[in-house]
């Protein structure tokens, strides 16, 4: 998912949602690989939620497959968040998800500003199945296990949709992500692409199997669609 690619892609997602309207912003994305990838690990910080809350707004870090699946933990900021997850006015609604033409998703909960959301995806080779975990402080709160194919790319997004679409997103952080290969891929690391974000800069210490971030900075951005 490289430039305009990236953005194909997004925009693909986003149709499959069925909103009215839907925008992209800022994204730090990756692939795809010559392999694929057989585990993901990144913690979302979260920021304020925007004010007023407008329906709905989501940030996400997501993998593309070759089943044509989005598995895509979810935190999302809706204008009822007590209707959607028994949230505070203010607070986001967090769960495990993948986007298969419709969304399932496992528990949704409440989350506040500053808690981080560790986002979590394994490839079960005895299931053939991707297993995600979303942690909340170091606590698991949400699980989901899909059969996906394999994931080819991971990437950040920040996604409005309907009312939220005409709404400021703060910035914010992504931390100690890991992607794990099932093979080394040292071209890997070529395809990454950036939107209005920075980052510690991409490494690998094992030929191209292992690849770590440990810092994604998300610029703050407001939505005029």
């Amino acid at each position: 998912m490289r430039g305009i690619e990236a953005l194909a892609f997004l925009a693909a997602i986003g149709a499959a949602h069925g909103q009215s309207t839907v925008g992209f912003g800022p994204y730090f994305s990756l692939g795809p690989t010559q392999s694929w990838i057989r585990e993901a690990n990144t913690t979302l910080v979260l920021p304020e939620a925007p004010s007023p809350q407008k329906d709905r707004l989501a940030l996400w870090p997501g993998m593309g497959t070759s089943g044509g699946d989005l598995i895509q933990a979810l935190a999302v900021s809706f204008s009822d968040p007590n209707a959607n997850c028994g949230a505070s006015s203010g607070q986001w609604c967090t769960w495990a998800s993948t986007l298969e033409g419709t969304q399932l998703g496992g528990t949704e909960v409440p989350a506040s500003a500053g808690d981080k959301l560790t986002m979590h995806y394994k490839y079960n080779d005895s299931t053939g199945k991707y297993d995600q975990t979303v942690s909340i402080n170091g606590k698991v709160v949400s699980t989901l296990s899909t059969s996906s194919g394999e994931a080819q790319g991971w990437g950040t997004a920040v996604e409005c949709q309907d009312d939220a679409c005409h709404s400021t997103v703060a910035a914010h952080q992504y931390l100690e992500t890991t992607i794990i290969l099932n093979a080394e891929d040292s071209t890997f690391g070529n395809t990454l692409a950036i939107n209005e974000a920075t980052s510690s800069g991409l490494t690998t210490s094992d030929n191209g199997k292992t690849w770590t971030v440990s810092t994604i900075n998300i610029n703050s951005h407001t939505y005029n669609v």
